[in-house]
């Protein structure tokens, strides 16, 4: 039986996710600066997939870029 309290993992767990949507957040600033309207939760997801997936946080920002422009077709003007 594993000796690891399960209260410590969710908070373990819900700490990690906090501090990963708070740095998705900061990355999609810079998105949402250029980009034209869209639905902030596709970028979000897309980014959070990347990282979720071993992804550099620029890894993850361009892939999301990428999903948002073949995907949902929303382009950022260059």
């Amino acid at each position: 039986m594993s000796s690891s309290d399960p209260r410590t993992d969710a908070a373990t767990d819900v700490a990690a996710l906090a501090q990963l949507l708070h740095e998705t957040s900061g990355r999609h600033g810079a998105f949402e600066a250029v980009a034209p309207p869209h639905d902030w939760w596709d970028w979000y997801a897309a980014y959070i997939d990347a990282r979720k997936r071993g992804r550099a946080p620029d890894d993850a920002s361009a892939a999301a870029g990428r999903y948002m422009a073949e995907v949902k077709h929303v382009v950022v003007p260059s």
